[in-house]
């Protein structure tokens, strides 16, 4: 015999564990502006007071509202299925984002909203519901008192935060310093999670997003815009997986030396370009998941400018394993193995970025001072004995002395400090550089070369070419094209 009982959870209990679901302040703003996307609001303001005792927050919307019976849905934990068929525009995932990513932050609750003419109130006290132990909300038609009501239009919803125990402690002088950084934090997160919808992107109506009354401004953090950056395949490429589009498209940020240094600062994000490369989740234009390559691919110096946007549509959000949060999630295996395929052809570009400047020229159209050696798995670096200006000066020597300075250059060529480069270059690359080379010196080694090559037989036109992408020529390129106009002509008055 077979018999059921009702196992109701504990509601004092259920509803305390649904605030450890591991949101932040920025993860959990981000869950309520979602349910504000979905509701079509074209405008979005957060309020925060964080100079009284009792802090307070609000999100105010201008979306389409609920009345009375749509908001008890709303406030219904696990108020839809994930398996439910949605709207494509729709970010919602489990029905739990709003009182979840609430309680994470507040112990109390409160959603005011307009339709159709009516203004409709309901409220979570987690206070209450632990006294009573007993899934009740509160209903209320007395909302003039409530804090930024007169921000909401007509038509949309407030969600308004209060006891905000994780956000704030005990001592209310330390209120501010506590809040305010979060903030910060928050809202630099959502100009990222968002930024798509705050430019306005072909595709989804724009978005506009206050705090305090200050806009927020769109972060890409692809930098697609700046004419250095590389874009492949210049057209998302598709992947169909179960029936559903998913594209895919690689970027190459810029190079420190051809931003300003405040954009290379800013593109490289708090966590810097090594964390923050990889692959750029986004679902229904809002991004979930960036800084990651799955597993399938190391996060290394040389790959840091490299990033992925991958989109994908909320009907793959079970293939995805897209967490409460919409905060991570997991490429399924056929898209894992395309992937795969890509990191290496898109991670190229970036490896070229750094490596052009600095390695052996397989052809003689380049004069290297370094050489770029590799063996199997080991790269090293060595002086360029065939450099013109070595050369002639080992063809100076006497005997006794080339085998001295032979010694000198490998000596120096050993001795590279590469762990420092290394940490260096990792840690602000804008402020390493070439010591710069006197003017009386560059002239003397610019007609070392000149005259060197000009007796191997290369044209002028050949070695004004050559030494046009070598340092130290390169970056002294007016004075060293000057220099070589003049040898070129003196060398034809000779003849």
């Amino acid at each position: 015999m077979i018999r059921y009982e009702r196992a109701e959870p504990r509601a004092a209990m259920l509803i305390e564990s649904m605030r450890d679901l591991g949101y932040s302040l920025k993860t959990a703003l981000a869950d309520i502006i979602d349910n504000s996307i979905t509701a079509n609001a074209r405008s979005i303001e957060i309020f925060a007071n964080t100079s009284s005792n009792n802090c307070q927050l609000v999100v105010i919307d201008d979306g389409c509202g609920m009345d009375e019976s749509e908001i008890l849905a709303a406030m219904r934990p696990g108020s839809q299925s994930p398996a439910t068929m949605r709207k494509s525009t729709d970010l919602g995932r489990f029905g739990l984002g709003l009182k979840t990513a609430s309680f994470s932050q507040c112990r109390r609750l409160t959603v005011v909203s307009r339709k159709d003419g009516r203004t409709s109130c309901a409220a979570w006290d987690l206070d209450d519901v632990v006294k009573t132990d007993d899934w009740l909300v509160e209903i209320s038609d007395q909302v003039s008192n409530i804090p930024w009501l007169e921000q909401l239009g007509d038509h949309g919803t407030l969600i308004l935060w209060e006891k905000l125990d994780r956000l704030v402690g005990p001592n209310s002088n330390e209120n501010q310093k506590q809040i305010v950084p979060q903030i910060d934090e928050a809202v630099a997160h959502l100009e990222l999670i968002f930024h798509r919808y705050l430019e306005g992107e072909k595709g989804i109506k724009k978005v506009n997003l206050y705090l305090n009354n200050r806009k927020l401004t769109a972060f890409d953090p692809f930098h697609s815009k700046h004419a250095a950056t590389q874009i492949q395949p210049l057209e998302p490429e598709p992947l169909m997986v179960n029936g559903h589009l998913i594209t895919i498209q690689g970027f190459t940020l810029p190079h420190h030396k051809k931003v300003s240094p405040a954009d290379w600062e800013r593109y490289a994000g708090r966590e810097g370009y090594v964390k923050n490369q990889g692959f750029y989740v986004y679902r229904g234009k809002r991004l979930i998941i960036y800084g990651t390559w799955f597993g399938l691919a190391r996060q290394n110096e040389l790959t840091k400018l490299t990033r992925v946007r991958v989109d994908i549509p909320n009907d793959l959000d079970a293939d995805w394993k897209i967490d409460v949060k919409k905060a991570s999630a997991q490429p399924p295996a056929i898209v894992r193995a395309r992937l795969r395929r890509i990191i290496e052809t898109i991670g190229a570009n970036s490896k070229r970025v750094y490596t052009a400047r600095g390695r052996k020229l397989v052809s003689d159209s380049r004069l290297p001072v370094w050489t770029r050696l590799q063996d199997k798995n080991e790269i090293s670096y060595c002086l360029n004995r065939d450099h013109p200006v070595f050369r002639d000066f080992t063809n100076r020597l006497p005997d006794e002395m080339r085998t001295e300075f032979s010694k000198i250059l490998e000596l120096a060529s050993s001795a590279i400090p590469v762990d420092s480069l290394f940490a260096d270059i990792s840690g602000s690359p804008d402020q390493v550089s070439n010591i710069k080379m006197a003017s009386d010196s560059l002239k003397a080694i610019v007609e070392t070369t000149f005259n060197t090559l000009s007796k191997g037989g290369l044209k002028a036109s050949e070695i004004c070419d050559m030494l046009s992408v070598t340092e130290p020529f390169r970056s002294r390129w007016q004075e060293t094209k000057a220099q070589l106009d003049t040898l070129d002509k003196g060398r034809a008055k000779d003849e």
